[in-house]
């Protein structure tokens, strides 16, 4: 039974990694190289929010000076932060990655309820990997289940957590991203595209102890990512110089420009927030992700397609009961038609408001958890096939009798939403599959 559930596992973990490497979906990486007496961490945070930010948090008697940086705004703990250092060198980085649930009896263990906070106080509270390790086993971190994190200090060592275990390495170089080093084998790694990339600079490129920065940057460029269908991906880049006590920033896959800050020298200056944009030149790719509509980001768009699903639910109620009542209306056929294809865009449009990468991977879109999810890619060229009779019955029924006023109406709201949404299909590129 045992090992029956580690090669299931096993293969869970494989096709989503597999899935990553084609579709660049969890896409953040990141690495920690020792060159000569100094530590650095590179961090890939590859995202949709479009609000990256880099911040500074004073210390106290009791506590450490901070600076971090995100992108996901979490109300009034401010920002989360998805990779930081403190005023003593000690930095972190967050990713997604899968890990299945174990029964664990964590009853003596604290509860996270606040993570932004926690994960604040692990760099306000700690100078060594070993101290963060303290002081996590204080808590249930398999909170983080759909998280790893990577600490690292000015010795060289970091500590990998996952969510039900922690491990202290000191090797030289070590290349990370979307998976759990425990239960993934590093030929599964592998697959995983970033990854590879990082792993094989490493091997290709000696390490250049004379332009760290330059080297770092070099490996950072290898791992980042620039999806095809709109050119999004890596929005921030931070190396961390853990000695040296500074920050290189590279906004939006742009390795041309940076930006250096001195954390003691920023802490000096008190707490404060920038936005990451501000502080470069336009960039042009970037601009067109802002510009890039979907349900997420556009409220109008949002609301069509939730007022749609409930269009398409109740047709197939209507039509359903029409059907049985109205036996010799004319265009049974297409009567017959409304009822599975209400369900079937109902059940669309709650993808539509679902997981926001079906808009930015390429079509037709894959979900490696969930088949019906796929399947649903190709709901826009079943659209594209009726519209046109939908459109022709559409003028025929205003003069037939057999029709009742409010079925003629719903099916010409129906033809207004399909027409409507194919243009949206076409916006979203959903029929580029060659």
């Amino acid at each position: 039974m045992i090992k029956t559930k580690k090669i299931v596992t096993r293969i869970v973990i494989l096709a989503l990694l597999i899935f990553t490497s084609l579709n660049n979906v969890w896409a953040c990486s990141g690495y920690k190289v020792t060159i000569g007496n100094k530590t650095f961490l590179g961090s890939n945070h590859d995202t949709w929010f479009t609000t990256p930010h880099i911040w500074f948090e004073t210390g106290t008697i009791d506590t450490y000076g901070a600076a971090f940086t995100g992108a996901r705004y979490d109300g009034k703990n401010g920002y989360a932060p998805q990779s930081g250092m403190n005023e003593y060198g000690l930095v972190f980085e967050r990713l997604s990655a899968y890990h299945p649930r174990q029964k664990v009896n964590n009853s003596n263990k604290k509860q996270i309820i606040n993570p932004t906070q926690y994960l604040k106080d692990i760099l306000h509270s700690c100078k060594t990997v070993e101290e963060v390790k303290e002081f996590i086993s204080k808590f249930d971190h398999s909170y983080f289940i759909e998280d790893i994190f990577i600490y690292a200090d000015t010795t060289g060592k970091y500590l990998i957590v996952e969510p039900y275990s922690m491990t202290i390495g000191d090797e030289t170089t070590y290349v990370f991203s979307n998976f759990c080093p425990s239960i993934t084998s590093e030929q599964d790694a592998l697959n995983l595209e970033r990854y590879r990339k990082g792993v094989e600079f490493l091997e290709k490129v000696n390490i250049n102890t004379e332009n760290a920065i330059g080297f770092c940057t070099q490996l950072s460029d290898s791992m980042h990512v620039n999806r095809e269908k709109i050119g999004d991906g890596t929005m921030l880049t931070s190396i961390w110089d853990l000695s040296g006590g500074t920050v290189n920033l590279y906004f939006y896959h742009d390795y041309n420009q940076t930006i250096k800050f001195n954390i003691k020298e920023e802490l000096k200056k008190g707490d404060r927030i920038i936005a990451i944009e501000t502080l470069f030149p336009v960039n042009s790719g970037f601009e067109k992700l802002l510009n890039y509509q979907t349900p997420k980001n556009n409220l109008i768009i949002g609301v069509f397609i939730v007022a749609s699903a409930g269009l398409f639910f109740f047709t197939t109620l209507f039509f359903l009961f029409q059907f049985f009542k109205r036996k010799n209306a004319s265009y049974k056929n297409i009567r017959l038609m409304l009822i599975p294809l209400g369900l079937i865009l109902f059940y669309y449009m709650f993808v539509l408001s679902g997981s926001v990468n079906v808009f930015y991977f390429s079509a037709p879109y894959k979900d490696p958890t969930n088949i019906f999810v796929s399947l649903t890619s190709y709901i826009p060229f079943l659209l594209l096939l009726i519209v046109i009779p939908f459109l022709i019955v559409n003028c025929k029924i205003f003069k037939d009798k057999s029709w009742g006023i409010l079925s003629k109406v719903l099916f010409s709201l129906n033809n207004i939403a399909y027409a409507i949404l194919i243009g949206l299909f076409v916006y979203w590129k959903f029929y580029n599959v060659f």
